[in-house]
């Protein structure tokens, strides 16, 4: 197990550029299962699970050539379906939850998929009925080993048809997408996600030879084609990451610039950060965060406490509530953080208390923050990540404290961000790997 020591505080300065996108890597990469002609996918960022998935792959039969650290290319001509059998693969498969997603490839174009129970971040529960309902009701069978936590699907013929989600889930909707695609007939998906994530697969999709319209909405309709051909793709910018360097400047006063961020596909979250008191100003791609001594948090026109929730998209991505909270530790004001989705994510702040920040627990889904406007410093502290993005949470929070801090368990960390110290430390941060 790794550790990341910081010496704090860290004040910083100068341009930093986000890696490609995690969560729509994941997405797109699966989606190279449904042509046996060449997918070349560029800005894939090196991080443990996008490289888990990516040699999960190979190990199926899929030909993967590596042009440079993040391009790739994909070709699934030769794909072992009795490898997704053997112990091996439920290894592999059960420790990367996004891997789930070659379920609806391999259903849509060889008529069965296998599946061990996946793995990913504690987080609360996180169930996979929206997956498997938009498989059964395209016309597979589902079935459920419960000694063995092992999914099958498959099915003779499948037929598009009207579905409605029981939620909004992202890889859910992905998922059901990719097997609607070469489902014959006409598949109506309502209350689908329409994340960014999943817009970019919907249009790498169609540049393959998908029909899919609705594409940024929450009704997408499909009409499945007999074939899909081989295409190249590049991953936007990751958002998560866009946030989370913005509140981190603003939590160690630094000045930053976040070079190629793709502003326009970051719907509220400028907004949010606006509402924190964090002033940042969109420069054509770019976007800058002046160093700021105090921001305020902004109150409802009637005067109540700000509040900070998670929604579907175009709400606030829950995964950048771990920041926000961690940002409002030292933010003139008070504000609620309502994490809606996940029971078990806001567990964290026991670390933040222990570092010297005034937050109440209110229940596992809401945290009150009350912030110390920098005129008290964290205290540096020795904790342990318990995910992806608690872990870069506790890494600002531990750049603004005062002494030593030491983070176990960075592999967290590593599981969604590229080189993080590596890339803070350039702009003038101090971290060390141990």
């Amino acid at each position: 197990m790794s550790s990341f020591e910081i010496n704090g505080p860290c004040r910083m300065s100068g341009e930093i550029t986000p890696q490609g996108a995690k969560n729509e890597a994941l997405q797109v990469i699966c989606s190279c299962l449904l042509t046996d002609e060449e997918v070349c996918i560029d800005n894939i960022p090196d991080i443990l699970d996008v490289n888990h998935l990516i040699s999960l792959l190979g190990e199926m039969g899929v030909e993967v050539v590596k042009h440079h650290r993040n391009k790739y290319s994909f070709k699934a001509d030769k794909v072992d379906l009795t490898y997704m059998q053997t112990p091996a693969f439920r290894q592999r498969a059960s420790s990367l939850r996004g891997s789930i997603m070659i379920m609806g490839p391999l259903l849509a174009r060889f008529g069965k998929a296998y599946f061990p129970k996946p793995g990913g971040d504690k987080i609360g529960r996180r169930r996979l009925d929206t997956h498997f309902y938009g498989f059964e009701k395209l016309g597979a069978r589902f079935e459920f080993l419960p000694d063995e936590i092992f999914y099958t699907v498959h099915a003779e013929t499948l037929r598009g048809t009207y579905i409605l989600l029981d939620e909004a889930s992202v890889t859910g909707t992905a998922n059901v997408v990719m097997a609607a695609v070469l489902t014959p007939g006409t598949t109506t998906l309502y209350n689908a996600a329409c994340e960014p994530y999943l817009q970019q697969l919907c249009r790498l999709l169609n540049q393959m030879g998908a029909r899919i319209s609705g594409v940024g909405s929450n009704l997408l309709s499909i009409e499945g084609v007999e074939r899909l051909h081989g295409a190249q793709h590049r991953i936007l910018p990751d958002m998560i990451e866009v946030g989370s360097f913005i509140g981190m400047a603003a939590m160690t006063q630094s000045e930053l610039t976040i070079k190629d961020a793709a502003p326009s596909e970051l719907g509220v979250i400028p907004l949010a950060f606006k509402r924190m008191g964090i002033q940042l100003e969109i420069r054509g791609e770019d976007i800058y965060v002046p160093a700021q001594e105090n921001y305020e948090i902004e109150t409802f026109i009637d005067g109540s406490i700000m509040t900070i929730a998670d929604a579907p998209w175009p709400g606030l991505t829950p995964d950048l509530l771990s920041v926000f909270l961690v940002v409002a530790t030292q933010a003139k004001g008070s504000v609620l953080i309502h994490q809606k989705m996940f029971e078990s994510r806001l567990f964290f702040v026991d670390k933040l208390i222990d570092m010297g920040a005034s937050i109440i627990l209110c229940d596992p889904h809401r945290a009150t923050v009350i912030g110390h406007n920098h005129a008290t410093s964290l205290r540096g502290s020795v904790m342990t990540s318990p995910d992806i993005r608690a872990g870069v949470a506790l890494l600002i929070a531990a750049l603004s404290a005062k002494g030593k801090s030491v983070i176990h368990n960075i592999e967290q960390i590593d599981r969604g961000y590229e080189d993080i110290d590596k890339r803070l430390n350039l702009l003038g941060a101090d971290i060390r790997r141990v």
